[in-house]
């Protein structure tokens, strides 16, 4: 019985190289271009499939801290054991989902298939920093209501989000999301948040109080609406939200 919320935590790692398998398996991008010049990206569906699998790496990740819980058997090895799962599926994955969409950014571009390997690089800043928040929090045990920088999964399950936005084309966001000085700027963007010491929220709930989980019921209330309304496009706006709703009431959660 003690062993079942790692076997849950291993289940979260499976996914996570599922995930990599799907997403280098993209083998190209299909780039039309019509008589006025227009640029249209066709992307292979085994990208939105890794997509999948790191969501439902995000989902066992969710619940086999609940599962060691009712099973009291939770132990420092179960502790390190998850952030070696979270680094494949919310840091190495998610990393190689920018390193796909810069090929096809750059794709898009007069020998763009020809590109060096240079500039794809900086995909994996990404990784490096969900090692390096992976490794802050586990040293750090007074994360437990609060965090210092953005959760490593809630970056990876962000930018996992990218691919599913263009393979269903909301809202005709797929030409901006392929767009190589975006790219940078989200792995910029993100590696700071992961990285920094910016006070962010735990979504656990410390007791019943509305009064001391205003904060989170506000962003359950947000997710919620934002779900209906704009779909896969909801999360990295409820992401932006959780930071912005984190820093507003910043006083009451640290």
């Amino acid at each position: 019985m003690k062993q079942i919320p790692n076997l849950f935590t291993l289940l979260n790692l499976v996914f996570g190289c599922i995930a990599i398998v799907f997403i280098l398996q993209t083998g190209q991008a299909i780039v039309y271009v019509d008589r006025d010049g227009y640029t249209s990206i066709d992307m292979p569906e085994k990208i939105a499939m890794g997509s999948l699998f790191i969501f439902g790496a995000g989902i066992i990740d969710f619940f086999d801290g609940f599962v060691a819980r009712l099973f009291r058997a939770t132990s420092q090895m179960g502790k390190e054991l998850d952030s070696l799962a979270d680094m494949v599926s919310f840091g190495v994955a998610p990393g190689l989902i920018i390193y796909q969409f810069l090929r096809i950014s750059f794709a898009k571009e007069t020998d763009g298939l020809d590109v060096s390997v240079g500039v794809l690089l900086p995909s994996f800043i990404i990784p490096c920093a969900a090692a390096w928040r992976l490794a802050k929090f586990n040293i750090d045990d007074a994360q437990q209501f609060s965090f210092k920088g953005i959760p490593t999964p809630a970056a990876g399950i962000t930018i996992a989000s990218l691919p599913l936005i263009v393979y269903y084309q909301q809202f005709n966001l797929q030409e901006v999301l392929f767009n190589k000085w975006l790219l940078y700027g989200i792995i910029i963007l993100f590696a700071f948040l992961m990285m920094s010491n910016i006070p962010i929220m735990s979504m656990k709930f410390k007791d019943s109080t509305i009064k001391n989980n205003a904060p989170k019921i506000i962003i359950a209330i947000l997710a919620i609406a934002a779900a209906i309304a704009l779909k896969w496009v909801a999360i990295p706006v409820v992401l932006l939200a959780y930071v912005i709703v984190s820093l507003a009431f910043k006083n009451r959660i640290a």
